[in-house]
């Protein structure tokens, strides 16, 4: 596997930065399979089907007035077929009441299928660090 495909991985991933950006939810339609199952940070534990993962991104859009995605020391690795990356992401912007919010970073794992010749999110997990002790997630870190 040459550059190409993982060119086309990375492409596939500014398109989510681009379409958030834009609060343009038939542009983040067109980057995850119609079966992708993802391990979001909002309940429930999981969320299955563009659809479920579109409306996640409706409640995105609905917080923020205008919200940014920053992606950061994306790893990507594929075969012919399947690809995974692992990313740390921050999702931060303006809500709706005019507050600023930094956003928090989080870790991210993408898991992509080749599917008509388009790689296609079929997983994606979210998650945040948790302190056992307290049973808390820790969402000050930064990469």
């Amino acid at each position: 596997m040459g550059n190409h495909e993982e060119d086309a991985i990375r492409r596939q991933i500014d398109a989510i930065v681009e379409a958030i950006g834009a609060k343009d939810l038939e542009g983040l339609k067109q980057v995850y399979a119609v079966d992708v199952v993802s391990y979001d940070i909002d309940p429930p534990l999981q969320h299955v089907g563009i659809e479920a993962k579109l409306k996640n991104w409706a409640n995105v859009f609905t917080v923020f007035d205008r919200a940014t995605y920053e992606v950061r020391d994306l790893s990507v690795v594929l075969d012919d077929r399947l690809a995974f990356g692992h990313a740390f992401g921050r999702l931060s912007g303006t809500l709706t009441n005019g507050t600023a919010m930094n956003g928090m970073w989080v870790r991210v794992t993408y898991c992509f299928r080749k599917t008509g010749g388009a790689w296609l999110i079929t997983h994606d997990h979210v998650s945040v660090p948790l302190d056992i002790r307290s049973g808390k997630g820790v969402v000050d870190l930064e990469p």
